[in-house]
């Protein structure tokens, strides 16, 4: 018997990363996603898996972002009681984001009830705080370049992807042959995090596509960032930066530092961020030292740059406050969190400002505002967008088509298939049409819920 993979997400989509490998009787997921966006993609996470997860025997985690580890606490509240093996900053970094996200679920049922929003009586939670929490017990650190067994006889290793603490790709050998996930991979030239690892030799690579049509602009993040935000603080207006609490925040924070540092930005201005997520993430960049390329000085000045805005009461009271200033909030995409009540606040002005800070998947009001649109729903009511709405194109943790095509060209030898995923249909497509192109290997967009030979 072969060795399978069945794609029970990230494909065809950017979101909700699961793939399933089989052999010999024995399953191991690679990535535990959420689905986010567009609502028929949501709904996705209430169906169960074509496989019961207590047949699953282990996970392994490329790194900790919803979209590929927001499932754990469903999988284990279902019955999964296997590893989850993940490395030491993806670990750190769950610990962090599932059971906020857990909390997410209930505030949304909660929201959903009281407003007489849901089709179901009551509306219930994904899952809650607690099944976060206990899925945490599963997890297992491996460091980097060491080699660990998911399942007796297979044999996993983690390389550095760069992208955001943590990050890894995944090369696990099974039954003589050689599987490499890309995961997400960061940028060579990033501000904040280092370089990928060059991929090692693979039979079958499934490289990751967000970006698959596209290559980013020349132009850093801080020659973007400058002329606004000095935009913004010369007509005493309010930028609202939605931001991920996990990498975005952080780049942004060393972004401004320096602006600030180099007397491109006033000292004086105004900086929160509101995100006791965000803020507990910044505090990791301390002790994982060789994942990123900030020095101690480094690390304390963006740990610094902003006030810490952690209660409830506090992120209240920034509405008593007036501009100029800058709030930087969770979520990115503007699908929940604190950053929702700031957007509510002051997108109606006309000297305020909304940076969004990179991808914004279709179907998020952060993509919502990226078109243009003059009004965005939030909390069930329609509000009014007047203020300036600036997307940054440079500020994305996701290599660009050339850097994926680069990275692809570090393998030592050629794969017998590329299979390529994570990416909307647009970007994986052009994507393959470039493997198949330049380097003339053999490439598939492989469709949601298919299975293919490893």
């Amino acid at each position: 018997m072969g060795v399978n993979i069945t794609f029970l997400g990230g494909a065809d989509t950017v979101t909700g990363s699961k793939y399933l490998v089989q052999h010999g009787g024995h399953s191991v997921l690679l990535d535990c996603g959420l689905f986010q966006g567009y609502k028929q993609l949501r709904l996705r996470n209430w169906r169960p898996l074509p496989v019961a997860p207590d047949q699953i025997d282990a996970v392994v985690l490329t790194h900790a972002h919803l979209d590929h580890s927001g499932y754990l606490p469903l999988l284990a509240r279902e019955g999964f009681r296997g590893r989850v093996y993940a490395t030491a900053g993806t670990k750190d970094l769950c610990d962090i984001l599932l059971p906020d996200s857990g909390h997410i679920q209930e505030e949304d049922a909660r929201f959903a009830n009281r407003h007489g929003f849901s089709k179901h009586t009551p509306a219930l939670p994904l899952y809650t705080r607690r099944d976060a929490l206990q899925c945490l017990r599963l997890l297992k650190p491996v460091p980097f370049a060491k080699v660990f067994e998911p399942v007796s006889g297979w044999r996993a290793t983690f390389s550095m992807a760069g992208h955001i603490l943590g990050a890894a790709s995944v090369l696990l050998e099974v039954a003589e042959r050689r599987l490499l996930f890309s995961g997400d991979l960061g940028r060579p030239d990033d501000l904040l995090m280092n370089p990928p690892d060059p991929a090692p030799a693979a039979d079958t690579v499934l490289i990751e596509s967000t970006y698959g049509d596209r290559v980013h602009p020349v132009e850093d993040v801080l020659a973007e960032l400058e002329p606004a935000l000095k935009r913004v603080a010369g007509r005493g207006g309010v930028a609202v930066v939605p931001v991920f609490a996990v990498g975005r925040a952080q780049a942004l924070l060393h972004a401004i530092a320096l602006l600030k540092a180099n007397g491109k930005l006033p000292a004086s201005l105004p900086v929160f961020l509101d995100s006791p997520m965000a803020i507990r993430t910044t505090g990791l960049f301390q002790r994982h030292p060789g994942e990123h390329r900030l020095d101690e000085r480094e690390v304390q000045a963006m740990s610094h740059a902003a006030t810490m805005v952690e209660t409830p009461e506090q992120s209240k009271a920034l509405a008593q406050r007036h501009g100029p200033m800058v709030i930087l909030a969770a979520s990115g995409m503007a699908t929940g969190g604190r950053v929702l009540h700031h957007l509510a606040l002051y997108a109606g002005g006309h000297r305020n400002m909304i940076v969004l800070t990179g991808y914004q998947a279709p179907g998020t009001r952060g993509a919502t505002l990226a078109s243009g649109a003059r009004t965005v729903r939030i909390h069930g009511q329609d509000v009014t967008v007047n203020a300036e709405v600036v997307q940054l194109q440079s500020a994305s943790a996701h290599a660009d088509a050339n850097q994926l095509m680069q990275w692809l060209g570090t393998l030592p030898r050629a794969p017998d298939e590329v299979y390529v995923v994570h990416g909307d249909m647009g970007p994986s497509d052009e994507l393959r049409k470039r493997i198949e192109h330049e380097l003339k290997w053999r490439a598939t967009v492989p469709e949601h819920g298919s299975t293919w030979p490893a």
